[in-house]
């Protein structure tokens, strides 16, 4: 096992590394505010993360850095993390399939816009039960609207949402 050293290093690593790719993939600056928010507002700075968290790299990054921040912050005690699809999709995959390598499994799940019209005509997707803890992730955040919707979700359905995590923040300007 890696010392204490060695791991803070890799840590500073991986995170400089993600800093590097979400600069080159998603972000984006105007001097004028051009870019139209899903809030409505307009901004000169956008994130898009996606390029990033659907990205080999930026999957194995995002997964670690984000199970070891959700692992280190012991009154979560959480057994399950997702959030609005499509946002929270990659991160969610990428954290679960993280925490399956290192022995300690998080089960992802997905809180959908609107209820399957057919089959169990669910609101969530996963291996999720009513009384578990869960964490709300998102890529990235404006107004909070998508992070609130998914909370008021989960919460619906039985849920106890102990936080959220999350990985990116969009400047509303």
């Amino acid at each position: 096992m890696p010392n204490i050293k060695t791991q803070i290093s890799n840590k500073i690593v991986m995170k400089k590394r993600l800093i590097d790719l979400i600069l080159k993939r998603s972000f984006r600056y105007t001097k004028k505010p051009t870019f139209k928010l899903a809030s409505g507002k307009k901004s000169n700075f956008y994130f898009n993360c996606k390029p990033v968290t659907l990205s080999p790299e930026g999957m194995l990054l995002a997964g670690n850095l984000l199970y070891e921040l959700i692992r280190k912050e012991k009154t979560w005690k959480v057994k399950a993390i997702g959030g609005l699809t499509l946002g929270a999709d990659p991160v969610t995959n990428a954290i679960a399939y993280t925490s399956q390598i290192k022995g300690d499994p998080l089960e992802g799940f997905v809180v959908r816009k609107e209820p399957k019209k057919h089959g169990t005509m669910l609101w969530i997707e996963g291996y999720v039960k009513k009384g578990d803890k869960v964490l709300i992730i998102e890529d990235v955040i404006t107004t909070g609207s998508s992070t609130i919707e998914a909370i008021t979700r989960a919460r619906e359905c039985g849920l106890k949402v102990m936080g959220g995590q999350l990985q990116g923040r969009e400047n509303a300007g």
